[in-house]
């Protein structure tokens, strides 16, 4: 599909200007063929119709793809708001965005936008004082943006930079190197990566890759039998030393990462995105001998550092929120680990050893706080923060005087501090200038019951001094997987909701990580109705609390949150006027048929196990939508080159949705061309989806745009 798809921009264009005014009643949607394809789960017979868009190679699906996209961007276009909505979030976007900076061998290195560039710029200086240079432009890759930089590595000794490119936004990714002295380009250029790091030894790093994929397969085949890889810098990469690769298990996948002191190589392995078992190789030895720490993949285990043979690890084993453990390498024995921070009551969410001290970041009710401990373990102090947010830390080394942090809020982008271990002092390094003024909002948070009494936490961002009258326009936010934490995050385009009066809700639900594995195995694979259920009753509280209702009400997600917007809006189709889901897992059945969709199973069960295929079957939002009943106003979107979920997800869901759905009510899908997951995607399409977005969210609401004082 991609050789078919590069005219597709051209086309959207085209349409978006030619096509009449079509009202949502009178939307008539392609026609989409539909097969005979049965198949057979454990006595059940399931029908896929649409098993043909899975295809991403066929002129079939390009035409399909031609088709939607001229529907949708032709309805798009005749919404009044959609143009000044654009215009604002421009406005809006239009900042200088610094990233936090953090200094490798003799140079200062940060990242810095300018404002709408589609690619943010790597600088570096001898010191922060000095005027920095440009050291990398993604902005250079293409003339459109759509390859971006995806990673950097810094050598030991501080000579070479490794980075990594995605072209259009997919997983793979292409390693390069440059000279830091010189700022020239090497000759080295490795392809086929993904999943990986950079992690150096010596003069080379070791690096993760996948056999090259089957022409015309790259974005969907299932990807196998990882191997780990040690590249020298100046050789071709198929002179590469093949170091690990695990032939009795081709579905596990690795990650390396070498001591600071270059002593050790550490080996982690897992099967899903959660557990991983740890081996190590002492590199001052003569034997290429991995020792195993860890079997079994039941436990996290994080390496933060070491101190000689004393091996430092964040881990939630036997501690369901984290603590940190030192592990002797010459008595690795579980019964010899020893306790250096314990578990406490907030989660423990990331390590830095630097200066002597662990500098943390812990999680209170999925809110950050950060906390100094000495190299025993011992509290010595909490850093201050601004308030609600979330705190990242930012790349250290462990003899680092300071560290510098950001922190941000759903109304405030990441302002930087430096926090300086001796005086035990932070101040303000920078904090950006916007076109809106973040005091004007007010965020706090409430905690309401699910369905089986579980208290979950929601954060309730608005205008100060807003009526709650029960007629808000309101959008709700959920991720809930993964064990991922989400906390408060600034996304430029909530502003433009927010300033026209909007309510922004963020549920934290079951099976995310704020509070820890119990919190996260409470929402996966038979439990995972847990999940929609927390999410249900947050809409339900923000209705009974007089926040919004149902007319009023919009519905969010991305990845697993699409996932989660599918299941809630099948469910539950009465409680919400707009549903959004984004690269959603919409076919729960086949997931793990694609790409590193098998690595899902850990939290969502396979449909080749019984008990599980029932959990799934029961929820998958693309076979819970009923004939003749009145969805909301959906827009789905999806990308080309999305190889974590493929967009058959997508397709398959809006195919089924339109051949059901009886309402007034549009059902649309907006398919990106040239990009992602979302990762790397260029500024101009982020600001672009979002116009479009919320031009859709605002019609819907009954939102009429009003123009901002500046």
């Amino acid at each position: 599909m991609i050789r078919n798809l590069k005219l597709i921009a051209a086309l959207i264009l085209m349409y978006a200007i030619a096509l009449p005014t079509a009202q949502s009643q009178n939307l008539e949607y392609p026609s989409t063929t539909k097969t005979d394809q049965v198949d057979d789960y454990f006595g059940v017979e399931v029908q896929d119709p649409y098993r043909w868009l899975e295809d991403d190679q066929s002129d079939e699906t390009a035409a399909w793809v031609t088709e939607q996209n001229k529907l949708t961007f032709g309805y798009l276009n005749q919404l009044e708001d959609r143009s000044a909505i654009a215009e604002r979030l421009t406005q809006i976007w239009n900042y200088p965005k610094y990233g936090t900076p953090w200094k490798d061998g003799d140079h200062y290195f940060y990242f810095l936008n300018n404002g709408v560039q589609n690619q943010s710029v790597l600088y570096y200086s001898k010191s922060l004082s000095e005027d920095a240079k440009v050291f990398i432009d993604p902005n250079k890759f293409s003339d459109d943006g759509t390859i971006s930089l995806t990673s950097i590595s810094v050598s030991n000794d501080g000579k070479f930079m490794g980075y990594g490119i995605s072209k259009g936004g997919s997983d793979w990714n292409e390693y390069f190197i440059k000279d830091i002295e010189t700022n020239t380009l090497l000759k080295d250029h490795l392809k086929w990566i993904k999943f990986s790091g950079m992690a150096w030894e010596g003069n080379g790093f070791y690096y993760n890759k996948y056999p090259e994929p089957a022409e015309g397969t790259k974005l969907s085949a299932e990807n196998e039998s990882m191997q780990i890889y040690y590249h020298k810098v100046g050789d071709d990469q198929a002179n590469d030393r093949l170091i690990y690769e695990d032939k009795e298990h081709p579905k596990r996948y690795f990650g390396a990462s070498v001591s600071d002191d270059e002593r050790f190589l550490i080996i982690s392995g897992g099967e899903s995105t959660s557990g991983n078992d740890v081996q190590i190789r002492d590199l001052n030895s003569p034997s290429d001998e991995l020792v195993r720490i860890v079997s079994g993949f039941d436990s996290d285990f994080n390496f933060i550092g070491n101190v000689g043979n004393d091996l430092y690890f964040s881990t939630n084993n036997g501690a369901s929120k984290n603590r940190i453990i030192k592990i002797d390498f010459a008595n690795p024995k579980k019964e010899n680990w020893k306790d250096v921070i314990a578990e406490s009551d907030d989660l423990l969410q990331s390590v830095r050893m630097v200066g002597g001290k662990f500098v943390t970041v812990y999680l209170k009710d999925a809110s950050s706080r950060i906390k100094v401990f000495n190299k025993d373990g011992q509290f010595e102090n909490d850093v201050k923060l601004p308030g609600i947010g979330t705190a990242g830390l930012g790349r250290t080394n462990k003899t680092d005087t300071e560290v510098f942090f950001s922190h941000r809020s759903f109304t405030s982008p990441s302002a930087i501090y430096r926090y300086d271990l001796a005086s035990k002092v932070s101040s303000e390094y920078l904090k950006p200038e916007l076109a809106y003024n973040p005091d004007d909002y007010t965020t706090k948070q409430v905690f309401y019951k699910s369905k089986d009494g579980t208290k979950i936490p929601m954060f309730i961002t608005h205008k100060k001094g807003i009526e709650l009258d029960g007629n808000n326009p309101t959008l709700l936010y959920g991720y809930g997987g993964f064990d991922i934490s989400i906390t408060p995050s600034y996304r430029t385009e909530n502003i433009i909701f927010l300033e026209q009066g909007g309510i922004y809700a963020s549920a934290n639900m079951r099976g995310g990580g704020e509070y820890g594995k119990e919190w996260h195995d409470a929402g996966t694979k038979l439990q995972k109705q847990n999940v929609f259920d927390d999410f249900i009753a947050g809409a339900e509280y923000l209705i009974a609390n007089k926040y919004t209702n149902s007319s009023k009400l919009a519905i969010s997600g991305r990845s697993n949150g699409g996932l989660l917007v599918g299941a809630c809006m099948t469910q539950r189709p009465d409680l919400y006027r707009v549903a959004l889901p984004a690269v959603g897992v919409m076919d729960m059945l086949r997931f793990h048929k694609f790409t590193i969709g098998w690595a899902w199973t850990g939290d969502y069960g396979s449909s080749d196990n019984e008990d599980e295929f029932k959990a799934l079957y029961a929820y998958s939002p693309l076979h819970n939508i009923k004939k003749g009943v009145s969805y909301p106003a959906t827009m789905v979107t999806t990308a080309d080159h999305d190889d974590r979920v493929v967009p058959a997800h997508s397709f398959k869901f809006i195919s089924e949705l339109q051949d059901k759905h009886e309402g007034d009510l549009p059902v649309l899908i907006r398919i990106d061309v040239k990009a992602g997951h979302g990762a790397g995607k260029p500024t101009s399409m982020k600001i672009a989806e979002s116009a479009d977005i919320f031009a859709f969210v605002f019609h819907h609401l009954g939102m009429k745009y009003q123009a901002t004082k500046q």
